[in-house]
């Protein structure tokens, strides 16, 4: 999370030191985007075929290799390559981190407060990426903004060795046709909806990517119903409970990655903030957020889970249509730093419940 946040206060310098276009500068997000969404069911997948302790390290030590390739790049094809490469290492970390959080917790208050904390982690690194990405690429180079990757990930790699138990191993071998079709398919559908922003929902290449992600991924569920060990078995879905968790979840990160993307550009190209000091106006997000997710615990013995999800909802619908207004005359601290803190109040609250 903090990898994904430097690179947004980064990019103007990505674009001046590698000479990137202004459409290809929105592969930097594209590739890794395209290749963490492809490839997470099958890094959850082979989470559960070869132990989830030993793809969590797998995932951590290819995420830590490309960010040090990125960190050296020396053309733009070789950083997008290496976004890519990050994203696939992504892709097999966040399942396993998410597994291994459950499996080592167990249901009630312990899993609550390791959950809270998994949370506030997400929000703060969040912010501390914005405000790591302006300093390195104000006061050093937006490489500096990626190498620190390394001392983290070489430090998460022995204490992942050292403290984490292995998972059990389940039986059988990796659904190969659900894999495929299920990464095809979602890095067409992610590619056709990016593309729409340069050359519109009609253009051909558009229309032939969606089509092709339809096909696929119906021809994955179809798999699905019919492999005798499915990479994704449906009969999941049919929890109510779970299913709304999943879809909640995926509404409410969706609206905070527009939130992150569109305010760190607003206070830059409105406001005319530096890169720094648009990192470092999201500093009130990062202590509300982290209070939020650590209140959760208490709070959900207080007000009970549903009404706590509910609570959160309804402050970051609030504090998203008050950032709405704000405009090019707009006050940083009425216009856009109360709403965020409402909205990053709210991030706490509810992303702690819907990992449950």
């Amino acid at each position: 999370v903090i990898d994904v946040s430097i690179a947004i206060t980064g990019l103007p310098k990505m674009r001046e030191s590698l000479d990137i276009s202004a459409a290809h500068l929105s592969w930097v997000h594209n590739a890794y985007a395209l290749a963490f969404g492809g490839l997470l069911l099958l890094g959850a997948r082979a989470g559960d075929i070869f132990g989830r302790r030993r793809m969590f390290i797998v995932g951590l030590a290819l995420f830590t290799l490309a960010s040090l390739v990125i960190g050296l790049a020396p053309s733009a094809a070789w950083l997008l390559a290496a976004r890519a490469v990050q994203g696939a290492g992504a892709a097999v970390l966040a399942p396993s981190t998410l597994a291994l959080l459950s499996t080592n917790f167990a249901p009630g208050p312990a899993r609550t407060r390791a959950l809270s904390y998994y949370t506030s982690a997400i929000g703060v690194g969040a912010t501390a990426g914005l405000v790591l990405g302006g300093l390195f690429a104000d006061l050093v180079s937006w490489r500096a903004g990626f190498f620190i990757n390394l001392p983290i990930g070489v430090a998460l790699l022995v204490a992942a060795r050292r403290y984490l138990a292995e998972t059990p191993k389940a039986a059988g071998t990796l659904d190969v046709v659900g894999a495929f079709s299920s990464t095809l398919g979602m890095g067409s559908l992610v590619y056709g909806i990016v593309r729409t922003a340069e050359a519109g929902w009609s253009d051909t290449i558009t229309v032939a990517s969606l089509a092709a992600a339809a096909i696929l991924i119906t021809g994955f569920v179809i798999n699905e119903t019919r492999a005798s060990q499915p990479i994704l078995p449906l009969r999941l879905l049919m929890n109510r409970q779970r299913s709304g968790a999943y879809v909640a979840r995926m509404l409410f990160l969706g609206g905070m990655a527009g939130f992150w993307f569109f305010t760190t550009q607003f206070l830059q190209g409105v406001l005319g903030y530096r890169p720094l000091t648009a990192g470092l106006a999201f500093l009130p997000a990062t202590v509300f957020n982290f209070a939020a997710a650590l209140m959760v615990p208490r709070l959900t013995r207080r007000l009970g889970n549903a009404r706590l999800v509910f609570l959160g909802l309804v402050l970051g619908v609030l504090g998203l249509a008050w950032l709405g207004q704000a405009g090019q005359d707009a006050s940083y601290w009425t216009a856009v730093a109360l709403p965020m803190v409402l909205i990053c109040v709210a991030q706490g609250f509810v992303l702690a419940m819907v990992s449950q």
